[in-house]
């Protein structure tokens, strides 16, 4: 039997609840609602997101996923509902977070996933409301909550209930704009207990990284730091990036800003403006030439180098990228002068050209005069 958490149906809808209204009014108190530039397309995705989520996804997954529980598994409902809270609630959230962390990661690395949460990165600036800011179909796909009918089908209840609760705590206490863990990094004595909790679970400074423009900022590093609650995944697949500081720029480079109703509902909603990637038909053009770029630097001048081939901004990094596993490659520049850049993207000297561009001008010529090679 699953009996209600500490006596009180639906205690962790409460919990969450109590949560969101924490953060909420906090940084209302502190001020930050009051200086926010956020449109009403934002707080629209934002708040909507929340209650549609809540509302309606969600029970909807969870009443999908029992019914498909007894008509394939009958046998396994309420097997697990007697064992040990002690066992059954780590490994939910491990397993838990394990899927959050490559659906994270590959929403970020294929284009049809990145286009559903994209929108989440469009926030110029963090809040408590960020964390359910995505495209409806994200939450449709999203591995969780199928995770968590799993649990409660299999007896779960409790465990499942305490995870989310733990792990909403994490998530929207580390997209909020109240830096809480800023403070621990201003105290040497507190290093020790710092370094556990960041290499242990999601802080703000972890998190903000991830909603950085560009690594330029040598804090940013929007293709990484995908944990969730827990940070130990991107250590241990080599995504991580720990710098203790804030980015001061979030968002997206060169964001056309699409109205709510194309980010939440796409694919069923296009955006009209046809430079967007949510627009019908949009594709990304390969703008990669078998020719170098002579660019002038300053010494210490950093930049980033294009490595897929399809910025419009050639030889540099537009975030065009997004939606692939390309990541642009972080430069400083070791003098004053004119350095000759990749353009082709076949260099092995990344990111200075080394003539591998010339073979494939001799191909393109083979190709259009083949007859002159025989």
């Amino acid at each position: 039997m699953n009996e209600p958490l500490f006596g009180i149906n639906n205690f962790e809808v409460y919990a969450v609840l109590g949560i969101v209204a924490f953060f909420g009014l906090t940084e209302t108190l502190a001020g930050y609602l009051h200086r926010t530039k956020r449109r009403a397309d934002d707080w629209i995705q934002e708040t909507g997101g929340f209650f549609v989520l809540a509302v309606i996804i969600k029970p909807a997954v969870v009443f999908v996923a029992f019914k498909l529980g007894e008509i394939f598994i009958p046998a396994f409902q309420n097997q697990f509902a007697d064992q040990s809270l002690w066992l059954m609630l780590p490994a939910f959230l491990l397993i838990d977070d394990f899927l959050q962390y490559w659906h994270h990661r590959f929403s970020h690395e294929y284009a049809f996933l990145w286009k559903l949460h994209r929108p989440h990165h469009q926030a110029a600036e963090m809040g408590f409301f960020v964390s359910f800011r995505n495209s409806g179909l994200f939450y449709v796909l999203f591995p969780n909550i199928w995770w968590l009918s799993f649990v409660i089908f299999l007896g779960g209840a409790k465990a499942a209930a305490i995870g989310v609760i733990l792990k909403q705590l994490i998530v929207i206490g580390s997209h909020s704009a109240i830096r809480w863990d800023a403070k621990l990094y201003k105290y040497k004595f507190l290093n020790p207990l710092t370094t556990v909790i960041e290499r242990t679970l999601i802080t703000p400074a972890f998190h903000y990284a991830h909603h950085g423009v560009s690594q330029k900022d040598n804090i940013s590093d929007p293709n990484g730091n995908y944990g969730n609650m827990f940070s130990i995944w991107d250590q241990m697949f080599g995504t991580a990036k720990f710098t203790r500081q804030f980015p001061l720029e979030l968002g997206l480079i060169n964001d056309p800003k699409e109205g709510w109703a194309a980010c939440y509902f796409y694919p069923l909603i296009g955006s009209k403006n046809p430079a967007s990637e949510l627009s019908r038909g949009f594709k990304k053009s390969v703008t990669a030439i078998a020719e170098p770029a002579n660019v002038h630097f300053n010494k210490n001048e950093t930049f980033l180098w294009c490595r897929c081939g399809k910025s419009k901004n050639q030889p540099f990094c537009d975030g065009t990228h997004h939606g692939s596993k390309n990541k642009p490659l972080l430069c400083r520049a070791t003098r004053n002068g004119k350095v000759k850049l990749c353009n082709c993207k076949q260099t092995r000297t990344s990111p200075f050209c080394d003539n591998s561009h010339r073979k494939l001008q001799a191909k393109k010529i083979s190709a259009l005069y083949p007859s002159s090679h025989r």
